[in-house]
């Protein structure tokens, strides 16, 4: 009975289990993104007025990729996506810094549902503290991070670098 409570769904190695799954997809999404940005001069997806993720990262589906389950977190508990369609009316798990290109390989790209969209400073909450929305795509044990390049970094909640945007990039958040 307390090996099955140890490793049951909340233990700590299911917990890095679902982290790890959600930087490969992150990195899925990252493939789909540099295929778009060649065919596209050189920019990641843009959607004039997006207010969600949804709104701008859409455009990826089907084209740029058909497998929709790598916009769901693993850690989260939105509801999968159908395969192939396009989501820009349905609930994705990870934020958008709309604006950035390619050419920018330690600008950020994409994360984990942030608590809101304003930016952050070292040491500032970027995920949730306490487990509760909003930020909360894997518990109050932070969230990953998407740079442009192509990389992954897993943070605490409490982020060790600064979240400021450049000029013309803006933090979209999934739908609540």
């Amino acid at each position: 009975m307390l090996t099955t409570m140890y490793w049951g769904f909340g233990s700590p190695s299911n917990q890095h289990r679902r982290k790890i799954a959600c930087q490969e997809n992150l990195q899925k999404i990252h493939v789909a993104m540099e295929i778009y940005a060649n065919d596209f001069g050189g920019t990641f997806p843009v959607a004039a007025g997006a207010r969600t993720s949804e709104e701008a990262l859409a455009v990826l589906v089907p084209r740029y990729t058909a497998d929709t389950g790598i916009f769901i977190c693993p850690g989260s508990k939105d509801l999968p996506l159908p395969a192939g369609e396009s989501f820009r009316d349905r609930k994705i798990s990870y934020a958008y810094y709309l604006g950035q290109r390619p050419a920018n390989p330690q600008g950020l790209l994409m994360s984990d549902r942030q608590t809101d969209t304003r930016p952050k400073g070292a040491g500032q909450y970027a995920f949730s503290e306490t487990g509760k929305p909003p930020g909360n795509n894997h518990g109050k044990d932070g969230g990953n991070f998407l740079f442009c390049d192509g990389h992954v970094e897993s943070t605490p909640a409490r982020v060790a670098f600064s979240l400021a945007v450049t000029q013309g990039v803006v933090l979209l958040n999934p739908k609540p």
